[in-house]
């Protein structure tokens, strides 16, 4: 795929559960190398857009291109699929860490079964992306042996085992103690320093402001504002955003 060709292409992009839109209409694109937060209220549908790109929702219309991949058509294929999960890499609020395994046993799990690595390669590239979360030593611990914030770095390095060209954040922090929220913010800032194309939904206003590239601004299913995070989060246009970042305590400065 041509670095000049959005890596996500949205045209009028609908989902609905039943009679309930969710999504009513989203237009936008995402380059390679981009970081983009997408905020707004409960309920506005932002986790089901991000839900959307990896294909864990079909959208009911429009149209929806991930990494050359079109996600449009209610049916594809399990071959698909499975070159769809191995682009796209997601990160969870809850972890999702199988609790049986060890973190190494964690990490090489789809690298073995989907990308058919050997044991040796998967488990040198897991070592490699647990130094990288600053978690090397915990290869042989257990889920239940690390904190919250400490799972949610695990999570980020099995993502990045799979090697993927694209990383969807879904509040990786909101499920962290405030003191933990730190640690896994420093790992998401060094990603997209490094080039990391990332969709992040977050509440984290000062981690879209210093990392995110665009700010997308979601509100009863629809992009109310979008632009660049500093601008957008500074000098806000719509009063249903000044009011959004007024209940989030966010100085707009």
């Amino acid at each position: 795929m041509p670095d000049n060709m959005p890596v996500i292409l949205m045209g009028n992009l609908q989902k609905r559960y039943g009679n309930l839109e969710v999504l009513r209409g989203i237009d936008g694109q995402i380059q390679r190398g981009e970081v983009v937060s997408i905020i707004g209220s409960s309920g506005c549908g932002k986790s089901t857009l991000l839900r959307c790109f990896n294909r864990l929702e079909t959208i009911n219309g429009g149209q929806l291109v991930v990494d050359g991949l079109d996600l449009s058509k209610p049916k594809l294929s399990r071959k698909t699929l499975l070159q769809l999960r191995a682009k796209v890499g997601m990160v969870f609020q809850q972890f999702n860490l199988f609790p049986h395994l060890s973190v190494l046993e964690n990490l090489t799990l789809g690298p073995r079964k989907v990308l058919k690595q050997s044991p040796k390669e998967s488990r040198e590239s897991a070592r490699f992306f647990l130094n990288k979360v600053g978690l090397e030593e915990k290869g042989n611990a257990y889920p239940d042996q690390l904190s919250g914030g400490q799972k949610q770095r695990v999570a980020i390095a099995r993502s990045l085992c799979m090697k993927p060209d694209i990383m969807l954040f879904d509040e990786p922090t909101s499920a962290l103690d405030p003191e933990l929220v730190g640690e896994v913010l420093m790992v998401m800032k060094q990603l997209a320093e490094e080039g990391m194309t990332m969709i992040v939904v977050t509440h984290e206003m000062q981690f879209a402001k210093e990392v995110a590239h665009r700010v997308m601004f979601l509100n009863k299913g629809q992009v109310e504002e979008e632009g660049n995070a500093r601008e957008v989060l500074s000098h806000p246009r719509s009063d249903r955003l000044r009011a959004f970042l007024s209940r989030m305590n966010f100085a707009q400065v």
